[in-house]
């Protein structure tokens, strides 16, 4: 036997023995993947970056859906030489060591935590529309329950009910895009005697801010992307991680094209940019300026969706890291256990807990409480996607070398598109230095690296040879 069906045989064994139920099909991967490209950033963030950039902000989507794309193929062809549940913190220790696995799964943990607390205040501020008389904290300590126990009960269930919360946000999507072509093609409704495709380019230009506003706006379309990596985290417990994940990854470019470059293709045509403002959901504006009597409603329940599934699939991602750090002895043992269910109950417990800190914010500042923790997640979603591009490049470094067996899911340009990639996330990061209100969560960052430095030395002075361990093995791949 060959060191690489040694290899493969091992990669196959560990998959296996994750302990995760296999209970998601095909229908659902699909449905996680295509939810993961569309919410709150895309249905509420881009009022304000269309305030920002006009028409232009097509192309800044356009050129992040690009980049998306090189992270997610880097992704998919690890996934595809080693599928396992918390993928980024395995990557990571695999390849660049275990203080990086360690950094990573508890980055992207706290990414999704935060998430969930901006998450649960959206909601709260969307069910606001309809009740204005019940308490944010109220409604936001509601959906948190809600969604504690789905996630508790099985994956599958967890998975059925994203895949309704994706089609719910699909539907609405294409809706959207149908009724605006109908007015551009047939001139019906309000909007029907002043839409045009002239609106593109006609209000200032095509620039109307000029260059540098448009890329000043790239850290919100980033924002808008997150989650798009969370198909990696379903990778342990994926029916045939072989079939679902390619598909899921390569229909990327089609979902990106429609839901985000095609729908503001569409609302930019319908209605001038000039008519956007922050704060205010681009197709709320556009439904209204057409006339739709219910259309704010409607818009307004597909952006409740769009944040109780991202809530959703934090509270199933945080539990998966948890355990998956555990395993590495880099978390408190007790959260490698499975329940009845096969679900990491206890990870998903405590993490719940902390999304209920967005509980109290809503009760204390209910006005402010989105507005704190969204450019965090965007700093540790970069971490991630920066972990996972230098992870694939060291991996196939390490492939030309015949030191690890080839993927069967190869990423196109083999590393080049990965370099590329960092290079984007690099000069995004210098963006958010750059503008003062976004600094912020760097400064965020930098204590949570801090805190993270000081728990890997506490862990290391308990457990002197964590440092080491897989250190042998990570140097021989990719040196």
């Amino acid at each position: 036997m060959t060191s690489a069906q040694v290899d493969t045989s091992e990669q196959s064994s560990e998959s296996s023995e994750e302990g995760y139920e296999r209970g998601l099909g095909s229908r659902q991967v699909q449905m996680i993947a295509i939810g993961g490209a569309i919410g709150v950033g895309l249905f509420l963030g881009a009022g304000a970056n269309i305030a920002k950039a006009g028409p232009s902000l097509i192309l800044m989507y356009a050129l992040a859906g690009g980049i998306i794309f090189f992270i997610m193929r880097a992704l998919g062809e690890l996934l595809l030489y080693r599928p396992v549940s918390g993928s980024f913190a395995e990557y990571s220790r695999e390849f660049l060591g275990p203080f990086f696995g360690y950094f990573t799964g508890w980055t992207y943990w706290l990414m999704w935590v935060v998430t969930g607390m901006a998450e649960l205040t959206a909601a709260a501020i969307y069910v606001n529309y309809w009740f204005p008389s019940v308490p944010q904290w109220v409604t936001a300590l509601v959906f948190l329950v809600i969604l504690f126990g789905v996630n508790l009960i099985s994956v599958k269930v967890f998975g059925e009910l994203e895949f309704w919360f994706s089609m719910v946000k699909v539907t609405a999507l294409i809706g959207m895009i149908v009724i605006g072509l109908g007015v551009l093609t047939f001139g019906f409704s309000a909007a029907g005697d002043t839409a045009s495709v002239a609106n593109l380019y006609q209000f200032d230009g095509f620039f109307p801010k000029g260059v540098g506003s448009s890329l000043m706006t790239l850290q919100g379309v980033m924002f808008a992307y997150l989650a798009v990596e969370l198909v990696g985290v379903t990778a342990g417990e994926s029916e045939t991680p072989e079939k679902t994940l390619p598909k899921a990854i390569n229909t990327l470019p089609w979902r990106i094209a429609l839901f985000y470059v095609g729908a503001l293709t569409v609302i930019l045509c319908v209605v001038k940019w000039t008519e956007f403002a922050p704060g205010v959901s681009p197709f709320v504006a556009a439904f209204a300026k057409i006339g739709i009597p219910a259309g704010a409603g409607i818009v307004n329940f597909v952006v409740l969706t769009a944040a109780l599934s991202s809530c959703n699939s934090g509270m199933y991602s945080t539990g998966r890291m948890l355990r998956n750090l555990a395993d590495s002895r880099e978390a408190p043992a007790v959260f490698s256990r499975l329940s009845a269910s096969k679900t990491p109950a206890l990870g998903i417990t405590v993490s719940v807990l902390f999304m209920g800190i967005g509980v109290v914010l809503n009760y204390v500042v209910p006005e402010k409480a989105f507005g704190y923790v969204t450019s965090v997640a965007t700093a540790a979603g970069i971490w991630t996607w920066l972990m996972i591009l230098i992870s694939h490049v060291l991996y196939r470094r390490a492939v030309d070398a015949g030191r690890l067996p080839a993927s069967s899911f190869p990423a196109p340009g083999g590393a080049v598109c990965s370099w590329i990639a960092i290079v984007f996330l690099l000069f995004v990061t210098g963006l958010i230095a750059y503008d003062g209100d976004s600094r912020v969560c760097l400064y965020v960052m930098a204590g949570w690296a801090a805190a993270l430095g000081i728990g890997w030395l506490v862990l290391k002075n308990r457990d002197p040879q964590i440092g080491e361990r897989n250190e042998r093995t990570s140097l021989e791949k990719v040196s």
